[in-house]
């Protein structure tokens, strides 16, 4: 056993980080937003793991804390992610669709550049040498962290969606203008949704810049956007274990055919292409409906009314004739 966590340790921990990126996706696909900041919240919360655990100006709170200064910077991290969520989500959210991709895109690709081009940053570098969480000795041994969030997160999820808050989400994704008019305020529910994905991916990031070692401006990109999304639109994204699914097995696929070289990544990009075309309501989503594509709306059936439709529509075209 322990053979095995020193060999797959480190997947099996990117499996489930992966999953919990997969899931701050989730939160606001719920309210029907196509946002792909994750990336952006998950790079500002490892920076600021990074920064609290090497940066001289920290060292004083860091001998006096010892251990405990690690949940601090998940606590750093997740309360920086939601303000900063709260920002950028109440003028974002007044868009729709392509375009607030588009923006939250933009987003993620700001905050890059920045990280690029300051000093405490580390800029292109990046920050090396960061401690151990919790003095771990092997890689593996961050499951004891991203595990327990992991469960947290999908209990969170299930309470949320039978909850009023929920309900709204949904409303809200299925009918904006109609929710509106019941008394859902939209814009509410979606700056909601947006803040509760961009906390967990900042606290993801303030995990995972131990777990790296090291954390630099390639984490928050645009392919990690896609890669992200891909995690939910293959795994499902009306269901709370779709992103779970679709980002352990797209994290491993590439991995397991490792001993194919190159060929992997053809193979890897077919899955996609092939779960794409079908699998439209990705592998959870078409599982719990034992293979069955969605059901569409039977005709309205014929009757007299029907035909009496019919017969006077016929006449009165008949009269109108020249």
């Amino acid at each position: 056993m322990d053979n095995f966590f020193q060999s797959y340790g480190f997947l099996l921990v990117t499996m489930v980080q992966a999953a919990l990126l997969g899931l701050s996706l989730y939160f606001p696909l719920q309210a029907g937003q196509l946002s792909l900041a994750s990336p952006g919240f998950y790079a500002l919360g490892g920076y600021v793991a990074a920064i609290m655990l090497t940066n001289p100006a920290f060292g004083g709170l860091r001998d006096a804390l010892g251990n405990s200064v690690f949940p601090l910077t998940w606590l750093v991290a997740a309360v920086l992610s939601g303000l900063l969520g709260l920002v950028v989500g109440v003028p974002a959210l007044r868009l729709r669709g392509i375009y607030l991709a588009l923006a939250t895109i933009a987003f993620v690709e700001i905050l890059r550049v920045v990280s690029l081009n300051l000093s405490i940053t580390g800029g292109a570098i990046g920050i090396f040498g960061i401690p151990q969480a919790f003095g771990f000795q092997d890689r593996w041994q961050y499951l004891f962290l991203f595990g327990p969030l992991l469960i947290l997160t999908l209990i969170f999820a299930a309470q949320l969606e039978r909850s009023r808050v929920g309900r709204a989400f949904r409303a809200v994704r299925e009918d904006e203008l109609a929710a509106d008019a019941m008394g859902v305020s939209p814009t509410r529910y979606k700056v909601q949704a947006f803040v509760i994905g961009a906390v967990l991916a900042g606290i993801v990031g303030a995990m995972s810049a131990p777990f790296l070692n090291t954390w630099n401006a390639k984490q928050g990109t645009f392919d990690a956007s896609i890669a992200i999304l891909a995690f939910v639109l293959i795994g499902g994204s009306r269901n709370i274990w779709g992103p779970v699914v679709g980002g352990a097995l797209l994290t491993a696929i590439p991995e397991v055919l490792r001993p194919l070289a190159d060929w992997r990544l053809v193979i890897n990009g077919l899955v996609l292409v092939l779960a794409s075309l079908y699998l439209p309501q990705g592998i959870v989503g078409t599982l719990s409906r034992g293979g069955k594509p969605p059901k569409r709306p039977d005709p309205a059936p014929a009757g007299p009314n029907t035909e009496k439709i019919s017969s006077s529509h016929n006449s009165n075209t008949a009269e109108n004739r020249p």
